[in-house]
């Protein structure tokens, strides 16, 4: 090679190694990718009604308890049927909470009996009138094994209630017993 091609060749590295050193410590440029915070996730809303202080529509923490709904509702009042809620079932958006009430004042041996019927059942409000057993339908207030036998044997032989206020048809369940029991009974 020539020398003038030598000093051609020479210049044309030259200038592509100071490109390359230029490239590779030059500041980046364009803008910053910014990622959004992580979304937070919005709290459920759990309707408490029935025998609670402040009845309503809460909206709790995901992964909230039935107990912490009651809570929020100021509490149980006397004259809550207690035993027949699970205060550690998990609530979902949406959840209803519905505390039932005692008839009348509650008797240590009503206590008792209802405290008996739902040792190791899960059952919860409101209760299918059409399908429930004896038992069940004693969680009921007012209802005793009389009045539940009652209800089976008018279903039994006038096929399923098609409304609630048909269950005042039985025999010994009036207009006072549906009023307490309209909240806690379905027919779906």
């Amino acid at each position: 090679m020539k020398s003038w091609q030598l000093i051609v060749v020479g210049l044309l590295c030259g200038l592509l190694a100071t490109g390359l050193i230029i490239l590779i410590s030059s500041p980046r440029r364009g803008q910053p990718v910014v990622l959004p915070p992580a979304p937070t996730q919005a709290p459920i809303a759990v309707d408490v009604s029935g025998a609670v202080k402040s009845p309503g529509v809460y909206f709790l923490e995901i992964g909230s308890r039935v107990e912490d709904a009651i809570e929020a509702a100021g509490g149980f009042l006397p004259e809550a049927f207690t035993e027949s809620i699970n205060l550690a079932a998990p609530l979902s958006d949406g959840s209803k909470v519905l505390v039932p009430i005692y008839a009348g004042n509650p008797s240590p041996d009503r206590v008792e009996q209802e405290s008996q019927n739902i040792v190791g059942d899960t059952t919860s409000f409101p209760i299918n009138i059409n399908t429930s057993n004896k038992q069940t339908l004693m969680l009921l207030p007012g209802i005793g094994e009389i009045k539940a036998q009652a209800i089976i044997d008018y279903r039994t032989q006038n096929g399923p209630f098609t409304d609630l206020e048909q269950i005042q048809e039985v025999s010994g369940i009036g207009p006072a017993t549906f009023e307490n029991l309209k909240d806690l009974i379905t027919i779906y």
